[in-house]
């Protein structure tokens, strides 16, 4: 099998092509993504696209990417009823504590801490609770894509349960953790490579990978420290 290749295009969008070759896009946000390089605005294939919530930064993209791609959509349960309402097909609704297989890849679904919803005409629309992944791979190595979250105690039971090798973590504070609460939560999932995200898009996220870095650096975790369009094996 070939090494885990993964793709930022800026804030919390990834693009992970997996061991077994699947194509897996997180949290699609490239058209009014000001991180995502101008070349890359255009969504890449995939096999499977997983959203943490349904705010703008999180899933501006995710009809177009939906309907263009065909591939199945996995959100929590509220999220993937308002894609079937805007007729989109290829859903794969779960909740919480919950897991399936979904394109060969065992996929759970984790709490986070935040908030999730859209606006359509002006109205705030309710898309459910926020929620981050854990993600078994071909090889056996396993992820953990938190979404936009808190720092909360429970992590301590997702690196209990689920051991992940990686974790994907928001550093900008304000609206997520900041450096400080995601190097806590790397002590708290047991991780040995933390992919910083949610960082550095506006203004107001301040928090940087340089001090997530440093408050790590004690403890051996590995920071993958990607730019915008840049691809990491």
């Amino acid at each position: 099998m070939q090494k885990l290749r993964i793709t930022w295009y800026g804030h919390s969008t990834f693009l992970l092509q997996t061991p077994g070759d699947r194509q897996v896009l997180f949290d699609p946000w490239f058209t009014d993504n000001p991180a995502c390089p101008a070349a890359l605005k255009k969504p890449p294939k995939a096999d499977l696209v997983l959203v943490s919530h349904g705010h703008a930064d999180h899933a501006g993209d995710l009809l177009a990417v939906a309907r263009d791609s065909g591939a199945p959509i996995v959100g929590i349960f509220e999220l993937c009823d308002w894609l079937r309402r805007k007729g989109v097909a290829s859903v794969s609704p779960m909740n919480k504590g919950g897991s399936q297989m979904v394109a060969g890849l065992l996929v759970v679904m984790t709490d986070a801490r935040h908030s999730s919803s859209c606006l359509e005409g002006g109205q705030m629309v309710y898309l459910g609770e926020p929620a981050g992944y854990v993600i078994r791979l071909e090889d056996g190595a396993t992820i953990y894509f938190a979404g936009d979250t808190a720092l909360f105690g429970d992590m301590r039971l997702i690196g209990e349960l689920y051991r992940p090798d990686i974790a994907f973590l928001p550093i900008g504070d304000r609206f997520t953790m900041g450096p400080a609460a995601a190097a806590k939560a790397c002590e708290l999932l047991g991780v040995r490579q933390a992919v910083p995200m949610h960082w550095g898009t506006f203004p107001m996220l301040t928090g940087t990978p340089g001090e997530f870095r440093r408050l790590v650096a004690p403890t051996g975790v590995q920071v993958l420290d990607l730019r915008p369009g840049e691809t990491s094996e």
